[in-house]
């Protein structure tokens, strides 16, 4: 499977990655499922807020750290910022009709999505953000055959470093 890394100077930069991974979404017209990693503060609401801009929202893009999922609707697609770091059981998520976030025209990103592990989709991009002294580290790495393609479309139109 593909995999890059790009290496994010500050904050601008992960916001461009993730109106990056945005814009494969819109040519493409297939939603993306995307497993967030990285210790708390690395940037993943960050990368999150700029996938969301860059479908189009205007508004505030907050951490779903107690709401567990922020919902942003931008037709045609639905995304949903899943944040399951305070996640009791991995049975909350079946409560919450999980299984319903993961439609076609849906993106989602998820944040610790070990703890609802059996019970979430498939990933099609496991991305991992890491510290790398001052700046940070994205790896992204196909986890689908349309993770695989996704990754060759953002490799072809990203210019990050």
């Amino acid at each position: 499977m593909k995999k890059l890394q790009y290496f994010l100077a500050d904050e601008q930069a992960t916001i461009a990655l993730g109106n990056a991974l945005a814009s494969v979404v819109r040519l493409q017209s297939k939603g993306v499922i995307v497993y967030l990693q990285g210790d708390l503060g690395a940037g993943k609401t960050t990368l999150t807020r700029g996938f969301v801009q860059g479908l189009g929202h205007q508004g505030k893009v907050k951490s779903p750290t107690y709401t567990l999922v922020e919902p942003y609707e931008l037709p045609p697609w639905q995304v949903y910022h899943f944040d399951l770091y305070r996640l009791a059981d991995p049975e909350e998520l079946e409560f919450m009709g999980i299984r319903d976030y993961f439609a076609e025209n849906c993106c989602c990103f998820i944040e610790w999505p070990e703890r609802g592990a059996g019970l979430l989709a498939n990933a099609d991009i496991m991305l991992n953000i890491a510290y790398s002294g001052t700046q940070r580290e994205a790896t992204l790495v196909a986890q689908s055959a349309w993770g695989d393609t996704f990754l060759t479309r953002l490799k072809d139109s990203y210019l990050g470093s």
